[in-house]
């Protein structure tokens, strides 16, 4: 799976509203947790990155990405969106 499938597969879940969906359950709980939520998978993504493993790294991150796009989805900010915003910033990584 690819970034641009999880933001679908999380859409999905917000429209369909499953009733056992993670990402349901954060957007039902509001924007506090979910910001929580984001936070401490940040931290443990940075724990990992100073003294952990490739592997736990990796792992990490992938929850970073997952409840950043559900952040990102809370506040009805799409992929394309931020692709835009990349797009505009591409001549500065160079």
């Amino acid at each position: 799976m690819n970034i641009e499938e999880l933001f679908k597969i999380i859409e999905e879940r917000i429209k369909h509203k499953k009733k056992k969906s993670y990402t349901n359950k954060l957007l039902q709980l509001g924007p506090n947790k979910i910001a929580q939520k984001f936070g401490e998978e940040s931290a443990e993504l940075i724990i990992d990155y100073l003294k952990g493993s490739k592997k736990r790294t990796i792992e990490e991150a992938a929850d970073v990405i997952y409840h950043l796009i559900v952040l990102l989805k809370s506040k009805k900010i799409t992929l394309n969106e931020i692709n835009k915003e990349l797009e505009k910033r591409k001549t500065n990584v160079r």
